[in-house]
């Protein structure tokens, strides 16, 4: 493998991270988990509870 490819790589694998925790953070209202728990995700909405505080710091509002 050429070492010029992995920072590249590491750069790509670490905005991926990045957008995917902006989504948890910011907008999620239950969507990840309804794929597993289904419309009781919606009720109890964890991810939006957990990241509840963060959400009002980096400015998200959510209710």
């Amino acid at each position: 493998m050429n070492n010029d490819s992995v920072p590249k790589l590491a750069i790509g694998i670490l905005a991926v991270i990045a957008i995917f925790s902006i989504y948890i953070v910011g907008y999620d209202q239950g969507q990840l988990f309804s794929l597993v728990q289904g419309s009781e995700a919606f009720d109890t909405m964890w991810l939006h509870e957990f990241t509840h505080d963060i959400r009002h710091a980096a400015g998200f509002p959510c209710h």
